[in-house]
């Protein structure tokens, strides 16, 4: 009768089983926000012939800053922004003068736990009068997160974060 009726043996065999059909999931590339992300900085690079910077404030010796701004490069280059690690820089005007000197809208603190707590609202405020659109952090804040924001940090990044969401933002800030 069912096959009169028009049904065929695999929709049958269904339901005389216990088994549960699922229709599969549409196949998904979870590079592709990444890739597309990428494809519109080059976009950028090749109308303005550079990539956008990205000026890694590095705080304090050397020892204190490598870790954070070779993690922060990392990120940034990552998602089509180029951001040199600059030499040691010496004090506040010193990193107010080479974030002017840069041309860059966008900021990243980058130093160790420490000298944040001693410098990091310093630098930021210097870097907000300075004229950087946009100023992130790398690594947690702590204890330290609102005096940061109250001094213009408007992010930090870390490595478990949302690093697709952070460059995105990093991306608008050209558009402000």
């Amino acid at each position: 009768k069912a096959f009169a009726a028009g049904a065929v043996r695999s929709s049958l065999s269904r339901m005389k089983s216990d088994t549960i059909f699922v229709d599969p999931l549409a196949p998904i590339r979870l590079a592709e926000p990444f890739e597309a992300l990428r494809a519109d900085l080059d976009a950028i690079a090749a109308q303005a012939g550079a990539r956008p910077r990205v000026f890694l404030a590095t705080i304090g010796p050397v020892a204190a800053f490598t870790a954070r701004a070779t993690f922060a490069r990392n990120l940034f280059e990552a998602g089509g922004f180029d951001a040199p690690i600059p030499e040691g820089l010496a004090d506040i005007a010193a990193i107010r003068d080479a974030f002017t000197a840069s041309g860059a809208a966008i900021a990243c603190l980058c130093s160790s736990d420490d000298l944040y707590a001693a410098e990091a609202v310093d630098v930021a405020a210097a870097l907000k009068a300075a004229g950087v659109r946009q100023l992130w952090l790398a690594g947690r804040p702590g204890d330290l997160e609102d005096s940061l924001k109250a001094a213009g940090v408007e992010g930090f990044v870390y490595a478990g974060g949302d690093v697709l969401a952070f460059l995105k933002a990093a991306r608008a800030a050209l558009d402000a």
